[in-house]
């Protein structure tokens, strides 16, 4: 099945996700159990924050989240939508050309599991990745120029293994080894360098 990775699709889709089936009497409409659904929608979020600048639609479905703040996750996500409120679209887009893209040869951060694993891109990490991928039949779209072990590329097919839009859902046990093996190994240290000093 061929997926578009890290497209950044409209925020719709990652808000709403993966919609619980209709028949979920047959194999591929299965249901997806809500908290799976709720990991999957972060993953999708993720994915989007994280693939290019944030658009209007974007900071508009941002700010309209209402999250309970009486959990660290719902405080987190409070905090989120504060922020989109008191964000603009170029304020956005200037600060993701500056972590992501910079000026001449990088950015502040560079987003790749090879990168953090190896220190350099294009490395072993993306090789075992392409690996996985084929065994689970994900097929980069090609529309996307990033490689990859991108953050945003591997939570958008975290997203997929969880609704299945690489086919049927993936069990959570194939879930939990494509995340050990692909996002275990670096991307805290990712989102800890990605947070404000």
């Amino acid at each position: 099945m061929e997926a578009t990775l890290a497209t950044g699709g409209e925020i719709k889709n990652v808000r709403e996700g993966h919609r619980r089936p209709k028949n979920p009497d047959t194999e591929s409409d299965r249901e997806i159990p809500e908290e799976d659904l709720q990991r999957a929608h972060i993953y999708g979020l993720l994915a989007r924050l994280l693939a290019a600048p944030m658009s209007e639609a974007t900071l508009t479905a941002l700010r309209a989240i209402d999250a309970d703040d009486s959990t660290e996750f719902g405080r987190a996500m409070a905090s989120l939508a504060d922020l989109a409120r008191r964000t603009t679209r170029a304020a956005a887009e200037e600060e993701y050309t500056q972590l992501f893209y910079g000026i001449g040869a990088g950015g502040e951060l560079q987003p790749y599991a090879s990168y953090y694993l190896t220190g350099f891109l294009y490395e072993k990490p993306l090789a075992n990745l392409r690996g996985d991928m084929a065994e689970l039949g994900i097929v980069v779209s090609g529309s996307s120029t990033e490689p990859e072990d991108h953050i945003a590329s591997l939570c958008e097919m975290m997203h997929g293994l969880i609704t299945g839009a690489f086919g049927k859902p993936c069990d959570l046990a194939t879930q939990r080894k494509f995340f050990n093996r692909h996002l275990a190994p670096w991307a805290e240290r990712f989102f800890e360098n990605l947070e404000p000093r």
